[in-house]
């Protein structure tokens, strides 16, 4: 290897680690990001784009092109900083952090770094340049009085909000909208003449034709008038252009899956291993529509041997396509009630793909050979072809097997032996889940149930049987495995990781613990068995709904990331998500992982190497994080017009959450949260303690704590801010009949003056999500 004069390493002879990846790749291929990173480095001081070029001998305008766009894709994953003088520098050397901006209505914020260090409190200025879910370089800047990080932003690397939902206010010649979206706390200010016709108080659209800067709000223009009212079944439109959710097909995607047949191509069979003949099944929920998992289980003379064939979406979904493309813009999809929106077209995610009965389907199956302990011996991975022998539901297994339905197993006889395998094979996997700690809390998932019109009927707990603990058992086997073979393999690949609580969240459970006199083992770093162990004690208390939410809420949020850091909730070591790549793209990158292994293929030649990994779990995390705030909305909104007419009823309900500015209140039998604010609590002066999660009044000495029965009265009910506002029974004031509580502003619309909007017939009919863990 020669030097230059300048004692730099002539990086035009250097071997890049990464050729055949990006030869894979790229037509004419360029240096990877690891090289590229290596030279600035070596250099130790900012570089042109032109002086990489030459560094590595890059003379044809594709391949200009192509380190041009390289820098700039490096430039927004906060790889390199591109400064004033327009050369590139490394961030760590700048001593600069990136991450995602996460905004807050009261106008503060945090910057979450992408190395999943510790959040950076960023004030109102700072956030008045970004908005929620941008990407950004912050340097930091000191510590405020609470002990936080404070920072400040140095470049904004990726705006992420190309578009606002919310009221058109005109009011003194000042046009702009106020955002529907809580966590976007800036109004858009509506240029002259870009207005659309709006009026005032409408729902609109605002597409941003500038972003805020330091002393600027965002500038746009109305590009769609949704409306005067929220009317029922519009919530859906609103929360998808509230969180920009993709949800038309690009006309690239279309014409790709034109040419797709409805039956599997016989020449997509060869070469797979065929177990058409093999009797898996798939079990769902009544309303689902697509099917992405099939299971069998055999006994063999030292326990079981099981199979998770799921459906092979990778074989359809070739990397770099429209398809592809469109899908990880996606990442997921997004469940809403009654309605779905498919990471994938409909036929591929409820006809090719879906492992519908009795016919001919593309699979790739994770075999395992299990002990009679349950242990997971050996596992192995492998392409098939395959015929689900019958469509089951949960409810229906679990007749059969929990309480021996005679006219059901007659139906499925010819399934049932297995079936009775699987029963068997759960029980022995049960016990080493309970054995290694697994988290299984209690908690109670809900079901809105829509009656004409799509009017709320009623809100319903969803029972959970043993065939849907089954089901997830297998499943979590099957991730795991997974996990396992790609982490030996040392593949770039997702997985899905769950840390430890922090040690201020455990040092604050433990002293909460013991003032409800309960101690929790393993000191400073508890295990999830120490949890398992103070959840089994707390069984029969009647505060075990409140200890066992603090438990939850010490727990911290699973991403998807390249590290090896486990799943403290599943207490594994290994996990990744493999089961369900129709609906998340995570799981269709394990998939080509996987093949690629299956294939002979090295590590370094895979298509996606370890930084691109990490920048596509942070993305899939956000998309997730997305979905979840959107259907909340949504189902927060539904909500709220379902209790429109019961305002002045009284309620029993439990104290959900206690925060200093009033309890949150779940309604027993409705399922439905409201707030009583602290200022309806009484003639008394209440400190919040977050230890102990209550309100104690100076005076009178009441204590109101997380899970507490109380009954309560609907006193108000604002769907513009989805809030919904409680009084205690017995102090609450004169109650004025309205439809919407007291916004900001202190105005209210009276029932008499909103109009009865016309309903919108769902476009999708959603599918109920099996319960895997995240």
């Amino acid at each position: 290897m020669s030097e230059s004069s300048d004692n730099n390493i002539d990086f035009s002879t250097v071997a890049d680690p990464y050729a055949q990846r990006e030869a894979a790749k790229y037509e004419q291929p360029i240096p990877s990001r690891e090289l590229i990173l290596q030279l600035i480095e070596q250099r130790g001081k900012p570089i042109g784009r032109q002086q990489i070029a030459e560094a590595f001998s890059l003379e044809s305008e594709d391949q200009l092109e192509a380190l041009r766009r390289r820098m700039r894709a490096m430039e927004r994953d906060g790889q390199v900083l591109f400064n004033r003088r327009q050369q590139y520098c490394l961030v760590d050397k700048q001593d600069l952090i990136a991450g995602r901006i996460l905004s807050y209505p009261d106008g503060f914020g945090f910057l979450k770094p992408d190395d999943a260090g510790e959040d950076l409190f960023l004030s109102p200025r700072e956030m008045n340049q970004v908005l929620h879910n941008d990407r950004a370089l912050v340097r930091v800047s000191g510590v405020d009085r609470k002990g936080r990080r404070e920072a400040k932003i140095v470049e904004v690397l990726e705006r992420n909000t190309q578009q606002v939902v919310g009221h058109f206010i005109s009011e003194h010649g000042i046009q702009f909208v106020k955002p529907d979206n809580k966590k976007i706390t800036q109004n858009v200010l509506i240029s002259k003449g870009e207005s659309l016709g709006a009026k005032k108080g409408d729902m609109v659209v605002a597409t941003l034709t500038g972003q805020p800067t330091l002393n600027r709000q965002p500038i746009g223009k109305i590009t769609e008038v949704l409306g005067a009212h929220m009317a029922p079944g519009m919530e859906i439109d609103i929360a998808i252009r509230t969180y920009e959710l993709p949800c038309e097909w690009p006309e690239a995607v279309l014409k790709q899956i034109k040419s797709l047949k409805k039956v599997v191509a016989e020449e997509a069979k060869a070469g797979r291993v065929d177990l058409r003949d093999v009797p898996l099944v798939t079990i769902d929920g009544e309303d689902a529509r697509d099917f992405d998992d099939a299971v069998f289980c055999s006994k063999t003379p030292k326990g079981w041997k099981l199979l998770v064939a799921i459906a092979d979406v990778s074989h359809y979904v070739q990397q770099g396509t429209a398809l592809d493309l469109e899908a990880k813009n996606r990442s997921t999809s997004v469940y809403f009630p009654e309605q779905v929106i498919p990471m994938l077209p409909e036929i591929l995610s409820n006809g090719l793909c879906s492992i519908n009965p009795d016919e001919d389907r593309l699979c790739m199956v994770c075999e395992m050979i299990i002990n009679e302990q349950g242990q997971v011996k050996r596992a192995k991975f492998f392409d098939a072809v395959m015929r689900s022998h019958a469509r089951l539901t949960y409810n229906k297994v679990s007749a059969m097997l929990e309480h021996d339905d005679a006219k059901l197993k007659q139906q499925y006889k010819a399934v049932l032996p297995h079936i009775e395998q699987m029963y068997a094979l759960y029980k022995a996997m049960r016990g080493q889940r309970e054995l290694r700690g697994a988290m299984d809390f209690d908690t109670q998932e809900t079901q809105i149930v829509f009656g004409e019109n799509r009017k709320i009927e009623k809100i319903v707990p969803t029972q959970r049987n043993d065939a849907h603990k089954l089901i997830e058992e297998f499943m979590i086997a099957a991730n795991s495995a997974a996990a396992r073979y790609l982490n030996r393999q040392k593949m770039p690949r997702l997985l899905r990781i769950h840390e430890g609580p922090s040690e201020e969240k455990i040092k604050n459970l433990k002293t909460f613990l013991g003032e409800v006199g309960l101690h929790m083992g393993g000191g400073d770093k508890p295990t999830p068995v120490d949890y398992m162990h103070l959840t089994n004690t707390i069984k029969g208390r009647p505060d075990a709904h409140l200890i066992q939410t603090v438990l939850l809420r010490s727990m911290s949020q699973a991403v998807y990331s390249p590290e090896k850091k486990g799943h403290f909730g599943l207490a594994l070591d290994a996990y990744t998500h493999f089961t369900s790549p129709i609906r998340r793209y995570p799981d269709l990158m394990v998939h080509r992982a996987i093949r690629h292994c299956l294939q002979g293929k090295s590590p370094e030649s895979f298509y996606c190497g370890f930084p691109e990994i990490a920048t596509l779990g942070e993305h899939c995390s956000s998309n997730e994080r997305r979905a979840d705030d959107a259907t909340r909305d949504v189902v927060s909104w539904l909500k709220c017009e379902f209790m429109q007419d019961k305002i002045g009823e009284t309620f029993p309900g439990v104290i959900s959450a206690v925060t200093g500015f009033g309890l949150f209140v779940e309604l027993a039998d409705l399922y439905v949260e409201g707030l009583v604010h602290v200022t309806s609590l009484g003639q008394d002066f209440f400190k919040f303690d977050p230890l102990s999660h209550q309100l104690k009044g100076e005076r009178t000495g009441v204590r109101y704590r997380l899970g507490d029965s109380v009954n309560i009265v609907v006193v108000g009910v604002n769907l513009d801010d989805k809030k919904i506002d409680f009084e205690l029974l017995g102090q609450q004031r004169k109650i004025t009949i309205r439809t919407a509580a007291a916004d900001t502003t202190g105005q209210a619309v009276k029932k008499k003056d909103r109009k009865k909007p016309k309903h919108k017939k769902p476009k999708h009919k959603g599918k109920a999500e099996k319960k895997v863990h995240k």
